[in-house]
């Protein structure tokens, strides 16, 4: 029995993240927050890419916390959140690699939706968090 193709290769990915951070420095609401804390873009590219490659390829090439990063940033608000999710889905959507944008997609609203509601614990434990509104 043959193993089934890869979902995407290394390349797609890399212009996904290179894409998506694109329109997340252009983008009025998170551009400025995403520009505070990165100080060294290349770096962070190649971070985010070893990320998607771990859930997209399984390749485990990312090691880290990315959500005690977050938890450490103020004043953040769903609608980050969501604003974050709608530039992802943009880009998902801009994929020829229809299949691999949807996975991706999928992936980013379960990251999305967990971290919203752990950084809504960790700023205020004694408030009910709330949802976000999928895009």
């Amino acid at each position: 029995m043959d193993a089934a193709p890869p979902l995407c290769t290394e390349a797609e990915i890399k212009s996904l993240v290179s894409d998506f951070y694109d329109h997340i420095r252009l983008d009025e609401m998170l551009g400025p927050i995403f520009s505070a804390h990165i100080h060294n873009w290349d770096e962070h590219l190649g971070i985010m890419e070893r990320f998607w490659s771990s859930l997209l390829l399984k390749t485990a090439s990312y090691q880290g916390s990315p959500m005690a990063k977050h938890m450490r940033l103020d004043h953040l608000e769903a609608a980050h959140f969501e604003q974050w999710l709608r530039l992802f889905k943009q880009t998902c959507a801009e994929r020829e690699n229809l299949a691999m944008g949807e996975q991706a997609l999928q992936y980013a609203q379960r990251i999305a939706r967990s971290f919203w509601m752990n950084y809504q614990f960790h700023h205020n434990p004694i408030k009910v968090a709330s949802d976000l509104t999928l895009p």
